[in-house]
């Protein structure tokens, strides 16, 4: 199905990408900009130990992403982006681990096709992740639900298609990738179809504009006969006060033919009050994740996270973002014989994005 798919997608825009050529009119552009996502973080729970073997409060000064963006157009139609990623090692067997490097993030091609349609082709954002990030802006804390529980990348190598609803109704993209995610090369045919739509229902409403349904649809396979599928869905909703969403997702991992298919289900919520305008001032942020990563099977304990802290958004200055965040996150393991705190954590964070 998802070659007979991928046929018709390329049937479909090879003609159509050429009708949309047209002599620029305009000479190429390029943009820079940069983000920045550093943080101190105090390890409250568990102990690390020092040199010596005695028990520490571990913390550190981190740099966690540093993304520098290039964009731009080379024609009326077409544009792109590029953007490099500078983060630390943590492969214990590399000559590098520890170190800072550089890796790409996204390197992209944009064709605009008609005024509700665009293709992009390259390292690009996946689909679910990137449609939550305009409600959810609280990333540089951490990764969101369905991005940590779902075992889902924020960037894929492949080609996706993003069309507009009439009228302010929402979107739709379909995309193929490779399914491995940006951080790793594609190791064998299988690749993964991915589709997301997010309806708006009262997009005229005074109050009703701010909701938004999203629903997601991933399938994928490790090998022939080894599905690795997600989907999850989410209700966000956006008001002059606050930001909160509830997400849901299940997940089917069987990572060989002979392997057990193991299902993992859960769900997520948060709210993000505004004590000024939104972007602008002080915020709250309360999130609560729940996470059974076998639901089938008592042996494995379910996980809960709970976040809570208050930031600060600086006024904006000609598109420039900067925040703060001061938060303690929580991370319980229940359902085994005990119920223990495996983490809790105190941190001060920083945006930066231009």
């Amino acid at each position: 199905m998802r070659r007979r798919l991928l046929g018709g997608m390329i049937a479909i825009l090879v003609p159509v990408a050429a009708s949309a050529q047209t002599p620029a009119s305009t000479a190429p552009t390029l943009r820079l900009g940069a983000t920045i996502f550093a943080d101190y973080t105090v390890q409250e729970t568990p102990k690390v130990t020092d040199a010596t073997g005695a028990p520490v409060t571990g913390s550190a000064f981190n740099v966690t992403r540093t993304y520098i963006n290039f964009s731009g157009s080379v024609t009326p139609r077409f544009s792109y982006r590029i953007t490099p990623d500078i983060t630390r090692v943590s492969d214990a067997g590399s000559n590098v681990s520890g170190s800072l490097v550089f890796r790409l993030k996204y390197a992209y091609g944009q064709m605009r096709v008609g005024s509700r349609t665009t293709v992009k082709f390259g390292l690009h954002q996946t689909p679910m992740i990137s449609a939550q990030e305009d409600v959810y802006r609280y990333r540089f804390q951490g990764t969101s639900f369905v991005e940590r529980e779902g075992g889902l990348a924020s960037a894929d190598a492949g080609v996706s298609v993003n069309t507009t609803l009439p009228d302010g109704y929402g979107d739709v993209t379909v995309g193929f990738y490779n399914g491995e995610g940006y951080k790793k090369p594609e190791t064998n045919d299988q690749k993964a179809l991915m589709i997301r739509a997010t309806v708006r229902p009262l997009p005229s409403h005074a109050l009703g504009k701010g909701l938004r349904v999203i629903g997601y649809y991933h399938t994928d396979h490790y090998v022939q006969g080894a599905p690795r599928k997600r989907v999850a869905g989410s209700v966000m909703f956006e008001q002059v006060r606050f930001n909160a969403g509830v997400d849901v997702i299940r997940r089917v991992d069987q990572p060989t033919p002979t392997a057990v298919e193991v299902t993992g289900t859960g769900y997520s919520f948060f709210i993000n009050p505004f004590f000024d305008k939104k972007g602008q001032g002080v915020e709250g942020l309360v999130r609560f994740d729940s996470f059974d990563p076998d639901s089938d099977s008592d042996l494995v304990g379910k996980r809960s996270r709970l976040l809570a802290g208050a930031a600060y958004w600086f006024p904006r200055q000609d598109g420039a973002t900067a925040a703060v965040l001061a938060h303690m996150e929580q991370v319980r393991l229940s359902g085994l014989t005990a119920t223990r705190t495996t983490n809790r954590t105190f941190a001060l964070n920083l945006l930066i994005a231009f």
